[in-house]
């Protein structure tokens, strides 16, 4: 079944969690996708829609790319091969995730009674 079906389905409060836990998140999925190796922008929304099963506007990507950048969670490099820029996590982006984890996991056990 389609997004588009499933979401017409489902109570408009469970679209509201998918949109916020995903593309309003977009930027763990990026450092996800960034602590595996560098990629390139466009590169980037592809992997997104590919692994996560959705697929964020272009340029809310790069809206997220940049401010992760200016946050200190990304670097933007060149390759001397490719007029492409890349991105890599940096270090306060891989410490950025292992903090978004930890605290995803206390709320879904707040939340959710996952031990029975």
């Amino acid at each position: 079944m389609s997004e588009d079906k499933k979401a017409e389905i489902r109570p408009r409060a469970m679209n509201r969690l998918v949109n916020k836990l995903t593309k309003e998140m977009l930027w763990i999925y990026i450092l996800r996708l960034l602590q595996e190796r560098p990629h390139y922008g466009y590169e980037i929304k592809q992997l997104v829609t590919e692994r996560f099963g959705f697929s964020p506007a272009t340029v809310s990507g790069y809206a997220i790319i940049y401010r992760l950048i200016k946050d200190g969670l990304i670097d933007e490099q060149r390759k001397s091969d490719s007029p492409r820029k890349y991105y890599e996590i940096t270090e306060k982006g891989r410490l950025a995730m292992r903090e978004a984890k930890e605290f995803l996991s206390t709320m879904m056990d707040m939340v959710f009674d996952i031990t029975k």
